[in-house]
């Protein structure tokens, strides 16, 4: 159900509507919005890069967890009500409140993925991966669907709001807000936290938490595979980065899609991503993470040469149904074989580095993007980038053997 919450948050705010509403109504123009943009998504990934293994190791010893998921999800939720009040042409205002949100959004995850290990067992994290990232899928289809029945389609918005100064598209902000504290309050309420290996208390928990995250860091040489696995999720994950932060943008600038086609094609990658996501989860337990993960990086690719020489609507279409489709899996595969790699008592932390992987570069993508756009004058040179960030990514993976990162964590294959 925190899949189904927080996922309205990055379907609406990070992806589609709101980033689409800054580069053609708050920014001064597309160009100028798109390069804004991407310096605020790489000040976010910068930012958690650094922090998530930190909160992470003071989480582990302190039994945390569940708290600071709580104050990063109060955060965001504030973080998309503020953004409602941001007007065209303040551009700052809203930038700040999108990379504090954003920033909360993304360490919460950090937490929440922890969470994994827990709650299934050995043989079922695959799956189990699978249902929330599609249970997510779900949420961010079902909350999109809302704002485009009662905000953004009616000639006269619902609940009062009116399309003087774009205040409908701007209160699918308040919807977010809503939809997201609404849906995580059984994670809050249920979900229990497992405190019996706290290792430290009242002021000792961060200094041991950083004493623990230096020792971790002595210790990473032990565990090779995990990370063979982070570089190569530290590159590709970069990719999907990108793409969730610019394909809204993408197609609105490049294709000319409306507002409304925009929605539509959100929730038709809703459906696809969580379809892929689910299906996959069961083969991802039966064939192993590495492979579920390839083969979604290899109709990424795909997906990314048809988007940047699409000649027009239809096909870029097929790119964004196939994006869709591995997009999911891709996400959900990694967080299962990262869970898989996980020495016990590190759940915590090690996702925190799990999260350092995938945003330590996470600026470069959106950066690059920025910098092609700004340099071609074209979004088309733009997102080429996304294609070599799957390449190699894809090709460093291979370096990965699965089996003997399950070895070396302790866990059962």
């Amino acid at each position: 159900m925190y899949d189904f919450a927080n996922s309205a948050y990055t379907t609406l705010i990070v992806t589609f509507i709101y980033a689409t509403y800054f580069t053609k109504s708050i920014a001064e123009n597309e160009v100028i919005g798109t390069i804004l943009w991407s310096r605020a998504v790489s000040i976010t990934a910068i930012t958690v890069a650094l922090l998530s293994p930190i909160m992470g190791a003071v989480a582990d010893r302190g039994g945390y967890r569940k708290l600071f998921l709580f104050i990063m999800t109060v955060v965001a939720i504030i973080g998309s009500v503020m953004l409602y009040f941001t007007l065209p042409g303040q551009v700052i205002r809203a930038l700040s409140w999108f990379v504090i949100g954003n920033i909360a959004f993304e360490m919460g995850g950090v937490l929440y993925n922890a969470f994994l290990l827990e709650i299934a067992p050995p043989e079922k994290i695959g799956r189990v991966s699978g249902y929330g990232w599609s249970l997510g899928y779900i949420g961010g289809l079902l909350c999109m669907g809302v704002a485009m029945v009662t905000l953004v389609n009616p000639e006269v918005p619902w609940f009062g709001f009116t399309k003087e100064a774009g205040e409908n598209i701007r209160a699918t902000n308040l919807l977010v807000a809503g939809w997201f504290a609404l849906f995580s309050i059984p994670i809050f309420l249920w979900v229990k936290e497992d405190k019996s290996k706290i290792r430290a208390t009242g002021e000792s928990v961060i200094r041991t938490g950083f004493t623990q995250l230096v020792n971790t860091f002595r210790e990473m040489k032990k565990y090779r595979q995990i990370i063979r696995f982070l570089l190569a999720h530290m590159v590709y994950n970069d990719g999907l980065v990108t793409i969730f932060a610019f394909g809204g943008i993408y197609a609105a600038g490049t294709f000319g899609f409306s507002f409304q086609e925009i929605m539509i094609f959100g929730i038709v990658l809703n459906i696809t991503a969580g379809i892929g996501a689910f299906l996959m989860g069961f083969l991802d337990d039966k064939l192993g993470g590495k492979k579920i993960i390839q083969i979604s990086l290899l109709f990424l690719i795909i997906a990314g040469f048809i988007a940047i020489f699409a000649p027009n609507k239809q096909m870029f279409w097929v790119a964004g149904i196939m994006v869709g489709i591995f997009s999911g899996p891709n996400q959900s595969a990694s967080r299962s074989l990262m869970g898989r790699f996980i020495p016990a008592d590190k759940e915590n932390e090690f996702f925190g580095f799990y999260a350092f992987s995938g945003k330590m570069t996470a600026f470069l993508g959106p950066l690059l993007l920025g910098v092609l756009t700004e340099i071609f004058h074209s979004q088309r040179a733009g997102i080429s980038i996304v294609i070599l960030l799957f390449f190699i990514g894809s090709i460093l993976l291979k370096t990965v053997n699965e089996k003997e990162g399950i070895l070396q964590s302790g866990r059962k294959l």
